[in-house]
């Protein structure tokens, strides 16, 4: 009897943890994760200022967006370290040289 007690745990049932699937929510959150993750190691060399900015700029903008329509805990911790890394990118983006640096003017 004690595999009818065992449950199976993976990286989509700690996203859903009232039990129900969020598959939207869920692809809001993993594609804010990874274009944070672009953004902050593009700004690592400072001549691709535009996509880190760009890519961060559009990070903020989904993670903004899963915020709005998340529904479990696990979906907004992963939205937030997203937010957080895409800000920093956008940020970093913009002291190297701006979304539209020397490419317009």
């Amino acid at each position: 009897m004690a595999q009818a007690a065992r449950t199976q745990r993976s990286l989509l049932s700690l996203l859903n943890s009232d039990g129900k699937d969020h598959p939207v929510e869920n692809t809001f959150a993993l594609v804010t994760v990874v274009l944070g993750a672009i953004a902050v190691f593009t700004t690592l060399s400072p001549s691709l200022h535009l996509v880190s900015s760009w890519v961060g700029l559009i990070g903020i903008g989904t993670g903004l967006w899963g915020q709005f329509i998340s529904s479990t805990t696990g979906e907004r911790f992963l939205l937030i370290i997203g937010l957080g890394a895409s800000a920093l990118g956008f940020y970093l983006g913009l002291a190297h040289g701006g979304l539209f640096g020397g490419v317009i003017g």
